[in-house]
């Protein structure tokens, strides 16, 4: 049985996981729609696609397997369950983390102001860079999956008929889950060196009106703030993401600490909700898109 705080955040994981769904949702169809009215597959179009798609995978997996720790830990008994679950886990988790770093790198390629030879490359190939940026981090990633199918493998070998994973140790479950989590770390690192130079191309630019002596923000400027935004608080909410998984993973019995396994789950939450609402509020076509939407609710 629940009390009255874990009843409470397992209504705003439930409330999260909803908001995110229909979020995500709505940038997938409407990106959808806008490809097959113009008959043109954009690579910024198949990227909010993907990244929407994703994310609504990932959050049915969160729920799921928050759900059955909770509820129904005896289902992990067997390891099977455990073990799709972090395949799947694995999958889309990266593929989430791949397309929201693309999306930065296509901001960063689209808006940054470099007076330097390979960003001016890439600048003028920025349809060419993104799907072999993707196609490089798919190689990679499939060759740290046949690792973690070998870690996998050896843990159920050790650990046949007993409770997965209640019966490992905390610290041999910790660095199970560093390991699984690996590839997002170059992907992380990425989005920061885009949002980084993004701030320090804003800067300069910005130093460059001053210097000029004008005091109204071209729409250069403006683009660049707006990118901003979206890249730091995906950063934001990318570290609570983290915080969360941290936090549920600490949470090593899950009948002995609830509330906090579920505070993580909440907090993992975060970041596949609010970013996909951030870049509704930060994308004019997505913006206008949905302002249409809650146009009949207001009248």
């Amino acid at each position: 049985m629940l009390n009255i705080a874990e009843g409470l955040l397992i209504s705003v994981v439930v409330g999260e996981s909803i908001l995110g769904v229909l979020g995500n949702g709505f940038i997938g169809l409407v990106n959808c729609i806008d490809c097959v009215k113009n008959k043109n597959f954009s690579v910024i179009g198949l990227i909010l696609i993907g990244l929407a798609t994703s994310r609504i995978f990932l959050i049915w997996i969160i729920i799921i397997d928050g759900f059955i720790k909770i509820f129904s830990p005896h289902m992990y008994s067997s390891g099977s369950l455990i073990e799709y679950i972090t395949y799947a886990w694995i999958i889309i988790n990266h593929l989430s983390i791949w397309f929201v770093s693309s999306l930065s790198i296509f901001y960063f390629l689209k808006i940054a102001n470099f007076s330097h030879h390979i960003f001016l490359w890439l600048k003028h190939r920025i349809n060419r860079v993104l799907p072999l940026l993707m196609g490089l981090m798919f190689i990679s990633w499939l060759f740290t999956f046949p690792q973690i199918v070998k870690i996998i493998n050896d843990y159920k070998r050790g650990n046949r008929n007993t409770t997965w994973p209640l019966t490992v140790s905390k610290n041999k479950y910790a660095a199970y889950q560093i390991l699984l989590n690996l590839g997002v770390i170059f992907l992380f690192t990425l989005c920061l060196i885009s949002c980084l130079l993004l701030i320090i191309s804003l800067w300069r630019h910005n130093r460059q009106m001053q210097s000029s002596a004008l005091g109204v923000r071209d729409p250069s400027t403006e683009a660049h703030v707006k990118a901003m935004k979206v890249l730091i608080s995906f950063l934001i909410l990318l570290i609570l993401h983290f915080i969360g998984i941290t936090i549920e993973i600490s949470c090593f019995s899950v009948s002995e600490s609830k509330l906090l396994f579920i505070f993580g789950m909440a907090t993992t939450m975060t970041y596949p909700c609010g970013h996909s609402f951030l870049l509704i509020l930060g994308n004019s076509k997505l913006k206008q898109a949905f302002l249409k939407v809650l146009w009949p609710l207001n009248s």
